[in-house]
């Protein structure tokens, strides 16, 4: 049933069924008087899984990543226009609440990415770390399965970037600072808006605005590369990219890029009743651009899902390209090197070949 409020500490309210689900349940009034209770933040519950790989690859035009690793599935952020919540359903679980409340971690994930490494003939190339959701979400300060891949990274000398919302990766400055040193990461930080209030009612559980520009700041002085993301981008709503893109240059960063919204399966059901509860009087508007900027739907194909398409993208990408040449954050951070790969140690009990030098 729809909270008639949202919830404090969380995205959404809602719990939508997913795709493949068989059955499907609806509040039903028994005739028994109701008493109104004001909830709290449903807690985080953490599920184990073993995992049996370490690196997904990529075949999407619009990314510019072959090869990937996922500590986690769902995210503590809660962000309510995440577009990874419908993978929720590959789990029987809503891409909804679910998402944000029910934390999947990836057990013996950094045994499986050494194994990986060894494989003979494997050719390095950066690897995106947390694509789906964030790999410094707040449960990583308690699980460390981030920080455990790192070592491995770092042990190998293998190349890897990220886009996160979390201060927690200041935590692991003593791993990411050596390597950046040698050119084998870059970060970007995610700063959607520098409204505060906006932020807390997207990114309920993500680090707010002023944080995430001391997080550039204290990367860019570790000497970590370091850009800024505005993505998404909503229309009518996250309006200041002038600004964010002044004050992340200001705090350090030195490139930027930008997505547009774009709401996949249930993320439209859900997208659409958090506009419902914040902004009513905008939802119309903005759902209508959506339609615009995606060709008459709410999600684009293969190769324009993130730009979209027609006039109204053209004005937004233009006045993004000159923002960012007025912030200085035209230029793309430096490529990262792949000559310094070396596979790491494989552990005690696991097969290991005689080296020949």
């Amino acid at each position: 049933m729809k909270p008639p409020f949202p919830l404090r500490g969380r995205g959404v309210t809602i719990a939508p069924r997913n795709r493949y689900a068989r059955l499907e349940r609806e509040p039903f009034d028994d005739g028994w008087p109701q008493e109104e209770e004001t909830p709290g933040a449903p807690p985080t519950e953490v599920r184990w899984e073993e995992a049996h790989s370490a690196l997904t690859t990529n075949r999407s035009p619009d990314l510019g990543f072959d090869r990937s690793i996922n500590p986690y599935r769902g995210c503590e952020h809660g962000c309510a226009y995440c577009y990874a919540r419908p993978m929720h359903a590959w789990l029987d679980l809503s891409p909804g609440l679910d998402f944000e409340r029910i934390i999947i971690a990836r057990r013996y994930l950094a045994d499986r990415l050494r194994s990986e490494l060894n494989r003979p003939g494997y050719q390095p190339a950066p690897i995106a770390l947390g694509t789906a959701t964030d790999a410094w979400q707040p449960v990583e300060r308690k699980l460390g399965l981030t920080r455990a891949v790192l070592e491995v990274l770092a042990e190998a000398r293998h190349p890897w970037t990220v886009v996160t919302k979390g201060s927690g990766i200041l935590r692991d400055l003593d791993l990411i600072a050596p390597m950046a040193d040698s050119g084998l990461c870059e970060v970007y930080v995610t700063l959607t808006t520098l409204d505060a209030g906006l932020a807390r009612r997207l990114e309920p559980r993500a680090a707010s605005p002023r944080r995430r520009l001391e997080v550039i700041a204290a990367l860019a002085q570790a000497g970590v590369p370091v850009g800024v993301s505005l993505a998404p981008q909503i229309p009518f709503l996250t309006e200041d990219m002038e600004a964010v893109l002044a004050a992340a240059a200001e705090a350090g960063a030195r490139s930027a890029f930008m997505s547009i919204l774009r709401l996949p399966q249930e993320l439209e059901t859900i997208f659409d009743d958090w506009l419902q509860r914040h902004v009513p009087e905008r939802r119309e508007r903005i759902l209508a651009r959506l339609r615009e900027l995606h060709g008459g739907k709410l999600d684009g194909p293969f190769g324009e899902r993130f730009r979209g398409r027609g006039p109204w993208a053209d004005l937004l990408a233009q006045r993004f390209a000159i923002a960012r040449r007025r912030a200085g954050l035209e230029r793309s951070l430096p490529p990262l090197v792949t000559h310094l790969f070396r596979p790491p140690a494989k552990r005690a009990g696991e097969p290991v070949q005689q080296a020949l030098f």
